[in-house]
């Protein structure tokens, strides 16, 4: 039993650290938790899961890597990502407050989200780092591949849930409009600065 789990527990913890530590897919469904709130914002954060999930799978197949080879796919990639965070900053910044944001503001897509996990960079690094980093059936890669997939996919999950559980705690302190537009201004500049770290590194 202890050959089965640890290994498992090898890739579980360092995936949280990596994958679950403040970039743009946490930080702005965190955001997106408190400007609207966690039953409307559910949809954005479920495409943010399925996305990330799309990343693993493309990851695990190779094709990641296959981009990067293409002369500037990594420049043309990264050019891309970074607008698409960059408007998604703006919507954040410009949420009205979560009471009047209820029939005032269209809340956030599941299109949305799954986009914004497409084109994250730091998706793509960190998943490939926690991936490659375990083994948890060196008998046969196929078997290997697969558990990692599930693990990884559970912890998705877990991660996109518990930072948009924070930001909706957030939401009680937006329905005052003056709160509203520090949070949100907050963590909108705080989703820009995570895009320039994501694009240098």
């Amino acid at each position: 039993m202890t050959g089965i789990w640890q290994p498992i527990i090898e890739l579980i913890l360092p995936s949280l650290v990596i994958m679950g530590s403040p970039g743009p897919s946490t930080i702005s469904v965190t955001a997106m938790g408190a400007a609207f709130g966690f039953r409307r914002s559910l949809p954005y954060a479920l495409g943010l899961v399925l996305g990330a999930i799309t990343v693993l799978g493309i990851v695990a197949a190779g094709a990641f890597t296959l981009i990067l080879s293409v002369p500037h796919g990594a420049q043309v990639f990264g050019a891309v990502s970074a607008v698409y965070l960059l408007y998604l900053a703006f919507r954040i910044a410009t949420a009205p407050p979560l009471q009047s944001a209820r029939g005032a503001a269209a809340s956030p897509s599941f299109l949305a989200g799954f986009l914004l996990a497409i084109a994250n960079p730091k998706a793509y690094l960190a998943i490939a780092a926690v991936f490659a980093g375990t083994t948890i059936d060196a008998a046969d890669h196929a078997r290997d591949t697969i558990a990692k997939l599930a693990v990884l996919s559970v912890t998705i999950v877990i991660i996109h849930g518990g930072w948009l559980a924070a930001g909706a705690s957030l939401s009680r302190a937006l329905g005052d409009p003056r709160s509203s537009w520090v949070i949100n201004l907050s963590l909108a500049a705080l989703l820009v600065v995570m895009t320039g770290l994501a694009w240098i590194s």
